[in-house]
């Protein structure tokens, strides 16, 4: 009977020290910036000893110069951003230099990759990790696209898989899979200009859609499967949850805005009024008193006391058919994705324009799932006006920056590429704003 032999150590080996395993947590006050089309959030934390976050300032203000998640007037922007940090640096008796942002504009798109890398035998190294990320970085590159996200999913070393940190084991093939999510350039450097002109950097871009997930989903439901849908003003975002990943995200080009814009089109009143409609009377469902309850209307152009009245249905049969494409196309993205299966039987309806009265039955109907409204998690100090589900992307922001949702092997390898796409946003800065 041969002997164990005892512990062998490859001359290529590195030293095996222990390894820090944890997420990185933020020291000190931080910043997200929650740039949407209706609304535009800042709010600064701080992660306290017993990794809690506590809100130390929250500023709000109209959307303005923002279209579909872009910015479509830099000035306006500009305007509206500077406001809304501008009250939360009070609040919070700070100044920010970098804040953390949603991504939604530029078409953000989601794809996945298998990526090996030959071992021959030795351990895996937090070298080999880098090697991998930027294997899948070069495989995803598209002309006029950045590269916002490559997170590691799960890795496989020889025939061990579902391996979540490989660092440290012995293989011959390391075998990574990976999401990456990229944008349009263009979109990017536009948006980084706004920032850039109220004195601030950019620190990270997360995915919007993402952000929603981390704040509204029970742990549960990130590992048995889950969709969420962020239904904003401009845009609704989708994220898809398993396993406790992110495996896809989309956005649709619909959201509350273009309800309020088919009140006001077809009942000939002011945007103004078409949303408080919206807001006081608006649903998804038919009741039988709709018939009956009569709606004050102020028609566009006329004397003030010129005011119609229309139904109640009226106004719920201009809603309905808006709310039921954008779930029919929900029910398309996810088909198309292929993760029908593994997302889940469960969705999870947030963001301002999910309010509406019947969108979840709707939504169940449609979908043909469990759906549920999802408000984001308590924060210690958070205002009670931004605890609901209109601000599930800004607390989302919050938590990706204090550690929630990242992976054990959270590299950031993009930060140290010469061509990453942080650099390249200031650089163009310097050389042009």
């Amino acid at each position: 009977m041969n002997e164990m032999p005892r512990r062998i150590v490859p001359p290529t080996a590195e030293p095996m020290e222990p390894q820090a395993r944890t997420r990185p947590r933020p020291s000190g006050a931080f910043g997200v910036l929650d740039i949407g089309t209706t609304k535009i959030v800042c709010i600064i934390g701080r992660m306290e000893a017993d990794f809690s976050i506590r809100v130390l300032g929250f500023g709000w203000q109209k959307g303005r110069g923002v279209r579909a998640g872009g910015i479509s007037d830099i000035e306006e922007a500009e305007r509206a951003i500077r406001a809304a940090v501008g009250q939360a640096e009070d609040m919070a008796g700070t100044r920010l230099h970098a804040v953390t942002v949603n991504l939604s504009c530029g078409q953000p798109e989601s794809r996945l990759f298998n990526v090996q890398l030959p071992v021959d035998g030795r351990a895996v190294t937090e070298h080999d990790i880098r090697r991998v990320l930027h294997e899948a970085r070069a495989r995803a590159v598209c002309d006029q696209r950045e590269i916002i996200h490559a997170l590691p999913l799960t890795f496989t070393a020889d025939d061990m898989q579902g391996v979540t940190d490989p660092r440290g084991l012995h293989c011959e093939t390391l075998t990574a899979r990976l999401h990456v999510v990229d944008a349009l350039s263009t979109a990017l450097r536009t948006l980084g200009a706004a920032i850039a002109r109220c004195d601030l950097d950019i620190a990270e871009l997360v995915s919007a859609p993402m952000a929603a997930g981390l704040a509204t989903l029970v742990e549960d439901e990130r590992q048995l499967g889950a969709t969420v849908l962020d239904m904003g003003g401009g845009t609704t975002g989708m994220a898809v949850f398993a396993d406790g990943q992110l495996l896809h995200t989309s956005q649709l080009p619909v959201g509350g805005v273009h309800v309020t814009n088919d009140i006001a089109r077809i009942l000939s009143t002011p945007v103004a009024h078409a949303e408080r409609l919206k807001t006081l009377y608006g649903s998804a469902q038919a009741s039988p008193d709709d018939e009956r309850e009569m709606l004050p209307v102020p028609l566009v152009g006329e004397e003030e006391h010129q005011i119609a009245k229309v139904p109640r249905s009226m106004v719920v049969n201009i809603i309905r058919p808006r709310l039921e494409e954008t779930f029919e196309m929900v029910k398309e993205r996810l088909a198309g994705s292929g993760l029908g299966r593994i997302a889940g039987t469960r969705v999870v309806l947030t963001g301002g324009a999910s309010q509406l009265s019947g969108a979840r039955e709707m939504a169940a109907r449609i979908l043909g799932r469990t759906v549920r409204s999802g408000k984001p998690m308590a924060l210690r100090d958070l205002p009670d006006s931004a605890c609901g589900p209109a601000f599930a992307t800004a607390v989302g922001l919050l938590a990706w920056t204090a550690g929630e949702g990242r992976s054990v092997v959270d590299l950031n390898p993009d930060l140290e590429r010469p061509g990453g796409w942080v650099r390249r946003i200031v650089n163009f800065l310097r050389e042009r704003v």
